[in-house]
């Protein structure tokens, strides 16, 4: 392992670029993918190395240490790769599975809509069976980096005579269709990470579908189960202002390093950060040894929102009003308020925090189901988002 480590240490230290443009993104993830580091738990068959989750550790470890450009790959390499391994067709994984990891094609996830969000399964966009294809129409949004998109793994409802769960079914979409419109959404930040994006008569072969027809749900469990990991295992950038080696660092900026409460509250974020780290590396092996992770994800997502809001707390008693308010030409100060923007959406984004506790308590601590009133009744009869009942 410590030859896998000095291997990682030396590439990583040669390769990694100051920038993160698109080009210098897809150009790092192809040099990675050449040297034999991308994919490292992935099989062999379909570009990936086939090691195990010590050797990724050690990857994220060393990793750690830089600003990678190559986050735009985030949600193909931990949700919609991951969920074409588990569920594609050995021609599916050949053809996406490489390009994936070489850095050729960006993905996103298209699940959440404007009347379907915690609730993904009252989603109302429609495929139906036109011959031998598949006809798509609706409306999809808060959907990550879609506008940089070369496909996205699409959940449609392809069934409205049965309950909601069970007339779904996932597609394998190219983004640049001229049936597909993208438009983008800016956050509080200023920014715009995300999108709304539309369908309009998208026509699909028969075999974009991934899994089952019908069988979207579990398609859609299986991914967000990947994605809830992902958020949660999320390797802090060197240069997070929240991450505690750099709060230590501010504490000591603005002479709190002496404090004891302050002292006392990095120490907690400390333990909370390796707890958290430790935690996924318990998932990926595991994963590894076939037991996928399931509604353990969704502790990895909640402890990771929880992570971020005990670091802004930590951030204000270090900083106060500096926080949230910086003087001109304080690139510090500016980093720290924008991190802090974005803490809320922690909690929100890949499921609410109250959603990751309902299915830790359904599905890990065997608690009493909330009542369900709409379980057995199909789709069609039900008021949700803009549908009324036929």
């Amino acid at each position: 392992m410590s030859e896998f480590r000095e291997k990682v240490r030396a590439w990583l230290a040669e390769n990694v670029p100051g920038d993160e443009e698109l080009a210098t993104a897809k150009r790092f993830q192809a040099a990675l993918y050449d040297a034999g580091l991308a994919g490292i738990t992935w099989p062999k068959e379909f570009g990936g190395q086939g090691l195990t989750a010590a050797e990724q550790q050690v990857f994220d470890q060393e990793s750690a240490r830089y600003d990678l450009p190559n986050s735009v790959f985030r949600i193909g390499m931990g949700m919609c790769g991951p969920t074409i391994l588990d569920l594609g067709t050995p021609e599916q994984k050949a053809r996406y599975i490489p390009p994936l990891l070489r850095g050729d094609e960006i993905w996103c996830q298209l699940f959440s809509e404007p009347g379907a969000g915690s609730d993904v399964a009252s989603l109302q966009t429609r495929a139906v069976r036109d011959g031998d294809q598949w006809v798509i129409n609706g409306q999809k949004v808060w959907t990550t980096v879609a506008h940089l998109a070369d496909f996205g793994a699409l959940l449609a409802r392809t069934d409205p005579d049965v309950p909601k769960h069970q007339g779904l079914t996932m597609f394998l979409i190219d983004m640049h269709d001229p049936a597909v419109t993208v438009r983008p959404l800016k956050d509080m930040t200023g920014r715009a990470p995300f999108n709304e994006v539309y369908f309009e008569n998208l026509r699909l072969p028969a075999d974009a579908v991934l899994g089952q027809v019908g069988q979207g749900w579990l398609a859609a469990v299986t991914m967000l189960g990947h994605e809830r990991v992902s958020i949660g295992g999320f390797v802090r950038k060197r240069h997070d202002p929240l991450a505690h080696a750099n709060l230590a660092e501010t504490a000591r900026r603005h002479g709190r390093d002496a404090d004891p409460v302050v002292r006392a509250e990095l120490a907690k974020l400390y333990a909370a950060e390796r707890a958290l780290a430790l935690f996924n590396v318990r998932l990926r092996q595991e994963a590894e040894a076939g037991s996928p992770p399931g509604a353990r994800g969704s502790v990895a997502k909640l402890a990771g929102a929880q992570l971020q809001q005990q670091a802004v707390a930590v951030a204000g008693l270090i900083a106060g009003p500096r926080a949230t308010a910086w003087e001109p030409g304080d690139p510090a100060g500016e980093e720290l308020a924008l991190a802090i923007n974005q803490t809320p959406s922690s909690s929100i984004a890949g499921g609410t925090d109250q959603i990751q506790r309902t299915i830790i308590g359904d599905r890990i601590l065997g608690l009493p189901r909330e009542p369900v009133v709409d379980r057995d009744v199909p789709f069609r009869e039900l008021r949700v988002g803009t549908q009324r009942p036929a």
